[in-house]
Parts: structure tokens; sequence; C-alpha cells
């Protein structure tokens, strides 16, 4: 019975070879894809994974907004601006803390020689190089000494240095960011960076040295890493204190919003 039934699909398929060959081709084409998309999920799965690395998941970024709800007596509408008050704020009510950091940051001339670019410059603390994970290639990071001494010196990122001194070394040498002088400490090691970000072409300078290039009286992000499992209740806990510092609805989204990776990554997990 099984070689009747062989013979009669194969002689069905010599009879039917257009429609035969289409079934092979729409089958393999099928397997193809599925192969494909796997190996896509696998490999985008990764490259989440290595951007997610280039911070370390244990990173809030916190950014102030506009209030979006009514609250202890103030209309909607009110912009919420962060100082270092805010900074010391949550230092002191949250222990889960490890590192924090104020961040001013500011599209700016950046200047070698002939070579002119428009980059980012950020002002943060010392600690920010823990916070973002940054790692060193050459020279070193800035210090609490050179933040106190309100130091014109500048970390510059991968594709900065290639850019502004090619195959030279850039220690020691100064740049120009907006007309001032900066001399060059450190050179960073190139990240994953992520669609058309420039996070390698980023040029670091101390927060004190930073009100040199633009006012550091109000923050535009908090960045702070921290070690707890309960990543979900120190949002919450980040918006309670902040709600009371700043008087808005701890439940209004717009008025701070607080960007933590753990989510992110658990959330590209599921």
């Amino acid at each position: 019975m099984f070689r009747d039934l062989l013979q009669e699909a194969y002689g069905a398929m010599r009879h039917n070879r257009r429609r035969t060959a289409l079934t092979m081709l729409g089958m393999a084409w099928g397997i193809a894809t599925v192969v494909m998309l796997l190996a896509y999920g696998d490999g985008f799965g990764r490259a989440c994974a290595n951007i997610f690395a280039n911070f370390g998941t244990k990173l809030v970024i916190v950014v102030p907004g506009r209030t979006s709800m009514q609250a202890g007596g103030q209309k909607a509408g009110v912009l919420v601006r962060f100082t270092q008050d805010d900074v010391e704020t949550l230092t002191t009510n949250l222990p889960q803390i490890t590192h924090i950091t104020p961040e001013v940051s500011k599209q700016a001339s950046i200047q070698y020689d002939t070579r002119v670019f428009t980059w980012a410059v950020t002002g943060n603390y010392s600690n920010v190089i823990d916070v973002r994970a940054l790692k060193l290639r050459q020279g070193r990071f800035y210090n609490p000494e050179d933040e106190m001494q309100r130091a014109r010196v500048a970390v510059i990122g991968s594709e900065a240095k290639e850019k502004l001194f090619s195959g030279r070394s850039a220690l020691g040498e100064h740049i120009r960011v907006d007309g001032l002088s900066f001399e060059v400490i450190g050179v960073l090691s190139a990240k994953m960076q992520e669609g058309n970000d420039d996070i390698n072409r980023v040029i670091y300078v101390p927060f004190s040295t930073m009100s040199e290039l633009k006012s550091t009286h109000y923050l535009d992000t908090v960045w702070f890493t921290y070690q707890t499992p309960e990543y979900e209740s120190l949002e919450q806990s980040v918006l309670t204190i902040l709600a009371t510092q700043h008087k808005f609805n701890q439940t209004d989204r717009q008025a701070v919003q607080v960007f933590n990776l753990m989510s992110s990554a658990s959330a590209g997990s599921v």
C-alpha cells in the first residue's frame, strides 16, 4: 500500500511539474524565512544587550519636563527645573544610589588646527566614568581635583579623536570649545552606537568648568546607578521624592520622566 502511494505521488509530481516546483520553492522560501527571522531576532537581541552593556543595566536617567496635571495649587503646564539641590535630595533619600551626577550639555564648536566640528559637550562629576561605564583607551579621566580647580581639561570620544587628530596622539594637545582652550587628557574606547547616535563624538568636561560654556544652575538631566533588585519601586521612589520637592502630582508622567535601563532590558527580553 505504501508503495502504491509513493507511485501515485510520483506520478502526480511528473504530470504537474510546474505546480510541484512552485510548491517546493514555497516550502524552501518558508524555511529560509523562518531561519532568517530567528537569526535576525537572535542578532537583534545580542545588539540590544551590547547597547545596554554600554551603560550597564542598573542605570537611571531622570529628565525634567512640564506638568500636565494640577497639584499643590499650581496649574498644569509648569516647567520643572532641576538644580544640584535635587541631586543632594536624591542622594540623601535613596541609599540604593551608588553613583550620581548632574549633567549639563550643549552643542558646541570643537576646533583643532583647521578642523572644526559641532559636537555635544557635556559637563558631569568625575564619577560619570562609572555612571556611564566609560572605558579609557588613552590617558586619564578628570578627577575631583580638576573639578575643584575648574580645570579646562577634556576627555574625548574615540571618533572625535580620529576626526580631530587622525593618527596623531591627542594627549596633551589643546582643542578649542566654543573658542575656549581645553587640554585633552584622555581618549575613550569606542562604544557600540545605536542608529545615528554620536556617543563616540562626545566631549566630557568637569561639571564646574562647564559653567564657562553654559549656565549650570539648571540641569538637563540627572544620572545615577544603584544597587537593588527592586528597580520598579526605585522608579516610584524617585517620582515621589521629586514630586514633593517640586510640588507636582507624582502620577504625572509628563512632569518628570524616569528612564530605567533595567526596565528597558526586561521589556526587550520578553
